[in-house]
């Protein structure tokens, strides 16, 4: 039975995977994820170009982990700031020279309406388990102009809601946290119940990525 829950058990859900102790999340379907914990740990790769060179001022990226998005914009000029509940995340993100903020990506935030672009990358359209709540929580953070850049699964992942932990070679670890999967399928339909649409798709050596803006009134 899918286990799902309205409180986010875990403020810090990602603190094992940061450390290198996990590397797969547990859906409470049963099914096993990979994350990338290498990736959040390098230098942005041309996997993140297309978001990157879609951010063309002031961005903000929810759920930055390392920075490794943050560094790259910052040393390109383009001014950035990432945003983790994770206080291991953020000073792995501030020790490469790039701002970031210990918070909630719905707690307040800095210049809230006037960021060009929102950064949901690495499944973090995920974050709270709602991913309609989450779109338009980004979407009020941007101008009106502005963007929200994400990374989804491939096509037929559907969308998913319930609840996950993070799991380590010798087992799970932690608390369930809410948490949710988005498919390239399933997007459009979720952008269009967000007041949303989709602009730009790109998929990359199984990553995929989208561009939503918000719909004309």
């Amino acid at each position: 039975m899918q286990r799902t829950t309205d409180t986010e058990s875990d403020p810090q859900p990602f603190e094992a995977a940061l450390s290198g102790h996990a590397r797969r999340l547990e859906l409470a379907d049963g099914r096993l994820m990979s994350l990338a914990v290498g990736r959040w740990h390098e230098l942005a790769d041309q996997d993140d170009h297309w978001m990157l060179k879609h951010c063309h001022g002031p961005t903000i990226d929810l759920g930055c982990g390392p920075g490794r998005l943050v560094q790259a914009l910052t040393e390109r000029g383009v001014r950035a700031l990432g945003v983790d509940t994770s206080p291991r995340a953020v000073r792995q993100c501030r020790a490469r020279g790039a701002p970031a903020l210990q918070r909630d990506a719905f707690a307040s935030l800095p210049n809230e309406g006037h960021w060009r672009h929102v950064l949901l990358a690495d499944g973090n359209i995920g974050i709270g388990g709602s991913p309609r709540t989450l779109l338009r929580r980004a979407i009020s953070m941007v101008r009106p102009s502005g963007t929200v850049l994400l990374e989804i699964e491939r096509h037929g992942a559907g969308l998913w809601r319930g609840a996950a932990r993070l799991r380590g070679p010798v087992g799970s670890i932690g608390s369930w946290f809410p948490w949710a999967v988005v498919g390239a399928d399933a997007l459009p339909e979720l952008a269009a119940s967000s007041g949303l649409r989709v602009t730009r798709t790109y998929a990359r050596n199984r990553r995929w990525f989208a561009e939503l803006v918000r719909c004309p009134s």
